[in-house]
């Protein structure tokens, strides 16, 4: 699986911005996508993941305002990330992976590059 994030750049406080993970090669309609971002100074924490058969998680820091979706068709998902904050500022990544339901873990396997997200001002 290969993944190709975009859709990250420059948004002040309280807009709008949707990110993109591409995904492409074997499995990529199968697997598990998440976004992840990791802050200056923080370690990487995940935000949201969405399964091949719809089925989402989001982390309850961003439970509101972000939301996850999937296009089948285009093997592409998105995150919408709505009314974003300076703390929001962090380089954004996607991955594919393994999503345990019936205990709610994650396990990443595949990592895309990452893209830069700033909220400022």
């Amino acid at each position: 699986v290969q993944l190709q994030a975009s859709g990250g750049g420059l948004v002040q406080p309280g807009g709008s911005l949707r990110l993109s993970c591409a995904a492409s090669g074997s499995g990529s309609s199968d697997a598990t996508i998440g976004w992840y971002r990791q802050a200056p100074g923080k370690q990487r924490e995940l935000l949201a993941l969405i399964t091949n058969t719809g089925i989402v998680h989001l982390d309850h820091s961003v439970k509101g305002r972000f939301t996850i979706s999937r296009d089948n068709a285009e093997n592409t998902v998105y995150l919408q990330m709505n009314s974003v904050r300076p703390e929001d500022t962090a380089v954004y990544y996607c991955n594919a992976g393994t999503y345990y339901v019936g205990s709610d873990y994650y396990s990443p396997v595949v990592w895309g590059q990452g893209t830069l997200v700033t909220v400022s001002s």
